[in-house]
């Protein structure tokens, strides 16, 4: 009998969900459309304030980890058991994020006993804020060669740590912080925070 996704211990998880890169992909556009479609009337639009889909996936010809990943601000008197109810009824994983800013909490969809499925999806959850990851997202589109320069660190990251998830996004962080501060100085204030703003 197969062990569930929970029982599994991080070193089965990190083998049956290795390390992927693909080549972009055109479609990732419309997946994280519906996708925000979606969580729109799963969370209700009273209670959003901004959508935005992040990470790699959402630059244009980079190579990427095959996950759409989209942050959500939420408002701050948003129920958010009530939100955590509502995603896992629709089918998400809810993954408590203790260390993340509040609420502290992620939601994914896509993960299966039998490994990923086509579309694989993490929503990140926070109040709003100035994130980092709008202006390193914004500094890619626009610095072609940066974004090179990031996917070159991928490629070789992922040859070293297909199957130890933490050491692959620890190992990127450098480049990371080093390349948003860059972004904020360039773009600032671009993301303070825009009362009911769906983007």
């Amino acid at each position: 009998m197969k062990k569930t996704l929970s029982e599994m211990s991080l070193e089965e998880l990190w083998r049956l969900f290795p390390i992927k890169l693909s080549s972009y992909n055109p479609e990732w556009k419309e997946w994280y459309a519906h996708e925000e479609s979606l969580i729109i009337k799963i969370i209700g639009k009273e209670n959003i304030q901004r959508i935005n889909h992040i990470g790699s996936t959402s630059v244009e010809g980079l190579i990427s980890k095959p996950t759409i990943d989209i942050l959500i601000e939420i408002q701050k008197n948003t129920d958010t058991k009530k939100l955590t109810a509502s995603m896992k009824n629709s089918g998400y994983i809810f993954d408590p994020q203790p260390k993340n800013p509040p609420p502290h909490m992620m939601f994914m969809k896509g993960y299966t006993e039998n490994g990923f499925e086509e579309k694989v999806f993490h929503i990140h959850i926070r109040y709003s804020g100035d994130w980092n990851e709008l202006y390193f997202r914004d500094y890619l589109k626009k610095h072609t060669e940066t974004a090179r320069q990031y996917e070159t660190l991928k490629i070789k990251l992922k040859e070293k740590f297909e199957h130890n998830r933490d050491a692959y996004t620890a190992a990127k962080t450098e480049f990371i912080l080093k390349i948003t501060f860059l972004a904020k100085s360039e773009f600032a204030g671009r993301y303070t925070p825009r009362a009911l703003q769906i983007k």
